[in-house]
């Protein structure tokens, strides 16, 4: 279990693990009523977000698996990433997430994909790209939409708050 984040600035705290194994729960049996599939490929959460996806007993009924793509090399040649994508845009970009959320769902036969892409912290910021910038995407035939996400978290906090944010996009999925 990660270490308990930081508020940020705002003063606001970042969700703690426990609060969104709370929120999956709440998730797991409309996932299962509904006899939907979820699959994830996330770089920054280093599979933070499997790991809630999979909380529950029982979860393998809906969850397919992830792939944590953490390097450019692994976005391309498991998540299938074109490299100029990467080279274009950059690995944080909201273009990577939708690649990332669509490749999820595609290789691991899901119906519903979730990609995340950002910089946790608190070192990797380029210019124009700074720590705490996260990119969070669904793919699913109802829906596919990425949320760009500026965290003044600490590392912990703007992980366990981009996973937060693929619930809310989850939720959205489900209906």
């Amino acid at each position: 279990m990660p270490a308990k984040p930081a508020a940020a600035r705002t003063g606001k705290p970042a969700p703690e693990y426990a609060d969104l194994a709370t929120r999956m729960a709440a998730l797991h049996p409309k996932l299962r009523k509904k006899k939907l599939t979820v699959a994830a490929a996330e770089s920054c959460t280093g599979g933070l977000l499997g790991a809630i996806l999979s909380e529950h007993s029982g979860s393998s009924e809906y969850f397919r698996g992830g792939m944590e793509v953490y390097s450019d090399e692994a976005k391309t040649v498991l998540a299938d990433v074109p490299p100029q994508l990467i080279h274009s845009h950059g690995a944080v970009s909201a273009v990577v997430a939708a690649a990332l959320a669509r490749s999820a769902r595609e290789k691991l036969g899901a119906k519903i994909g979730l990609g995340i892409t950002g910089i946790a912290g608190p070192t990797g910021a380029t210019p124009g790209k700074p720590v705490g910038l996260v990119y969070i995407a669904v793919d699913c035939p109802k829906l596919q939409t990425v949320q760009k996400k500026q965290w003044t978290f600490d590392r912990a906090g703007n992980r366990l708050a981009s996973v937060g944010v693929a619930l809310d996009l989850l939720a959205k999925a489900i209906g």
